[in-house]
């Protein structure tokens, strides 16, 4: 998916793995370098119109994937990879 796309809640990707795409696609462009923190889980949820569970769903994915990690009540950031 591209940085720019929308939620599409009738793809047959799930609506969580979209946003997991696009947050990536997004992060590749640069609109979050490496150590800084991306936009928080209620931004998210009001800029894609997500329930916070899909939201923190997709976060979860980009974390097991090595992209994200979460600092406690500090939000998610972009690794250093």
């Amino acid at each position: 998916m591209d940085a720019d796309d929308v939620i599409d809640p009738g793809a047959p990707l799930t609506p969580y793995r979209q946003l997991a795409e696009i947050l990536q696609a997004r992060i590749a462009r640069g609109d979050w370098s490496a150590g800084r923190a991306i936009p928080s889980e209620g931004q998210l949820v009001q800029e894609y119109g997500l329930a916070r569970s899909t939201v923190r769903r997709a976060l979860i994915l980009l974390a097991d994937e090595g992209v994200l990690f979460v600092v406690p009540q500090r939000g998610w950031f972009v690794t250093n990879d």
